[in-house]
């Protein structure tokens, strides 16, 4: 993926995007939901994809061959979502007010979680991807549950000026959120991700990202390459090359106290094991750190 490369919600990354819209349309859809996201399946009805999304738990089963490899990464999905919601709700509540959501996709936390009063978020992504979601919800009549700035702009560029001119204020705390974005940045630009999160990261500050550990390796696995193409996918061609630095070192480097556990240990935590696991499940952490 090139530097100057674009996209839209049926093209490039955006593509994921789409697809995780549908495992939260399903996780929705679920008696046992993890979360409730009542715009997930209509951002899928929406889009101009020829690939065709479960929304449901009964499509899902319906499925067959390596698409079973999406009715399991379905599984983990519904767990990443309220992981993350957890803890950006929970730092909410103890305080920390502003909130950045990293590459958010067509997720609609802002919207769909109730926030303490006086949270303001911001939303950061590409701008064709935030000019579909927004043209979506405003069409389902959704209004957010707190103060919420959407800023269109692409995170291997320079979105620390972006943000601020949104209104963004340094010199607060603020709960920043890293989900399904780290192995779509080139190792640099993920370096230099972190580097301004701390820089703009007043005292009191968290980070919540989801890890996986030797991203390259993942695209020797034939079942998660294969079932990516049968959903229009194609990951080789996503995922820049190059060695990365550990981010355990990384946010060791700038200061911040951190704690990892594994997509596993998440699953248990919420009642909803992961068994059988995606084969990228297996390296997946979630980091939560917090800048002292």
């Amino acid at each position: 993926m090139t530097a100057d490369q674009q996209w839209d919600i049926v093209s490039g990354v955006g593509v994921t995007a789409l697809a995780v819209a549908a495992g939260r349309a399903v996780e929705t859809a679920r008696p046992d939901a993890l979360i409730d996201d009542p715009y997930a399946a209509a951002f899928v009805r929406a889009a101009p994809s020829t690939v065709p999304f479960p929304l449901t738990p009964e499509e899902l089963r319906e499925r067959s061959g390596p698409e079973e490899q999406w009715a399991l990464m379905n599984a983990y999905l519904g767990v990443r979502s309220r992981v993350f919601d957890d803890f950006l709700l929970g730092a909410a509540r103890e305080g920390v007010h502003q909130v950045v959501l990293l590459a958010s996709g067509l997720d609609t936390r802002p919207y769909r979680l109730e926030w303490p009063e006086g949270t303001r978020s911001f939303e950061l992504d590409q701008p064709l991807v935030l000019d579909f979601k927004q043209t979506v919800l405003a069409q389902e009549g959704a209004r957010p549950d707190c103060r919420h700035t959407p800023v269109p702009v692409d995170l291997r560029e320079d979105w620390a000026t972006a943000l601020d001119s949104a209104g963004f204020q340094a010199s607060r705390p603020t709960v920043w959120l890293a989900e399904g974005l780290l192995p779509y940045l080139p190792p640099d630009a993920e370096e230099r991700l972190f580097t301004e999160i701390d820089r703009l990261s007043a005292a009191g500050s968290r980070v919540a990202v989801e890890y996986i550990l030797d991203v390259g390796t993942e695209l020797s696995d034939s079942l998660l390459r294969d079932g990516g193409s049968e959903l229009g996918i194609d990951l080789p061609a996503l995922l820049p090359d190059g060695e990365r630095r550990g981010l355990a070192e990384q946010l060791s480097a700038l200061g911040w106290e951190y704690e990892s556990r594994s997509a596993h240990e998440s699953a248990r935590l919420h009642g909803r094991p992961l068994d059988p696991a995606p084969p990228a499940a297996e390296k997946v952490r979630h980091v939560f750190a917090r800048r002292p």
